[in-house]
């Protein structure tokens, strides 16, 4: 789930973290009472600061889509539909942003991207 967790990204670890955390409670793969790692776990994994994994963590407390219990964990709470389906569109929204991005890089243009999206859309076939 934390594979595309990047310390070299300008965005802070937490909020990486925090990303990917709702985007798995938006899709579905963490569901109401579900478990979080962690702060410990998570942190070996990652091998970053145990405080950036709390920090994800209180961000998401914040946002009421998880609930943190002293000595029980960190366990997902049940989201309305209607959120899941916002913060879905939010995901699709940066992907699309982060992709023209990296077109951009490359010199990539708006109809080779049209393109290469319609290709992979369709199959892969041309």
């Amino acid at each position: 789930m934390f594979e595309r967790i990047d310390s070299r990204s300008p965005t802070p670890l937490y909020a990486q973290i925090a990303t990917r955390l709702r985007v798995a409670i938006a899709a579905g793969e963490l569901r109401a009472g579900d478990s979080l790692p962690s702060v410990r776990q998570l942190a070996s994994q990652l091998r970053i600061n145990p405080a950036t994994v709390v920090q994800a963590y209180r961000d998401l407390e914040a946002e009421r889509l998880v609930c943190t219990r002293h000595g029980s964990g960190t366990v997902v709470l049940d989201v309305p539909n209607e959120r899941r389906e916002s913060d879905r569109a939010a995901a699709a929204q940066r992907l699309v942003h982060d992709m023209l991005v990296d077109a951009g890089r490359l010199g990539i243009s708006a109809g080779e991207l049209r393109a290469a999206i319609d290709q992979e859309l369709n199959g892969g076939n041309t």
